[in-house]
């Protein structure tokens, strides 16, 4: 039965974002979240990416080490506080800087739950600089790069979290490898769309 949930919920990802968009918005709506900066944010908590994620990581996990912690009297929550979650400290950084980027270049939604102008985000507000004839190329590059600087402050901040992530507690050094190579494909791929929403 879990299986089967999981599946589903991996069959979302399938669906194109503007199937689920009308949905969405009718129950943030229903929540008095409109125009409201935690619309844009709640959506976003729980994504099948993140299942995912955390699932593939979590079964690579070796046996032995959760048996060890229960031969030692240790209780499921013990073990998942103890022993599961500080091991699985890279993926939720790298999901953090994942979650972060693709919520920080997001236009779409944004501009459909948002309507004060003061609560715009950046990719909003910059898009707003491009006029129907007139484009201040100017203000529009530096606005561009100053959008880019926090997503590379992030990546420099936690890139220890991935790039040099030590999984000794039972983890093949092929999982470690593997991550790295997905997050930087991940983080190419946003860059490339930043790019071709701006020019």
């Amino acid at each position: 039965m879990a299986a089967f949930f999981f599946i589903c919920i991996i069959a979302t990802t399938m669906l194109p974002t503007e199937v689920i968009m009308n949905p969405t918005f009718s129950v943030i709506r229903s929540l008095g979240l409109y125009d409201n900066l935690l619309g844009i944010i709640i959506p976003s908590i729980n994504t099948a990416t993140g299942i995912f994620m955390f699932r593939t990581f979590f079964v690579s996990v070796p046996d032995d080490l959760i048996e060890s912690a229960r031969i030692d009297g240790a209780s499921d929550g013990m073990i998942f506080l103890k022993i599961m979650l500080p091991i699985a400290r890279p993926i939720i950084m790298t999901l953090g800087i994942f979650s972060f980027q693709w919520r920080w270049n997001d236009y779409i939604w944004p501009l459909i739950v948002l309507n004060d102008p003061k609560k715009y985000t950046l990719q909003v507000a910059i898009r707003s600089l491009v006029g129907a004839e007139d484009i201040n190329w100017t203000i529009l590059i530096a606005a561009s790069v100053i959008s880019i600087l926090p997503l590379l402050l992030v990546f420099l901040a936690f890139q220890r979290w991935i790039l040099d992530s030590n999984l000794d507690s039972g983890l093949k050094k092929k999982k470690c490898r593997l991550l790295r190579r997905t997050f930087l494909l991940l983080w190419t791929n946003g860059a490339t769309e930043q790019r071709r929403f701006l020019f």
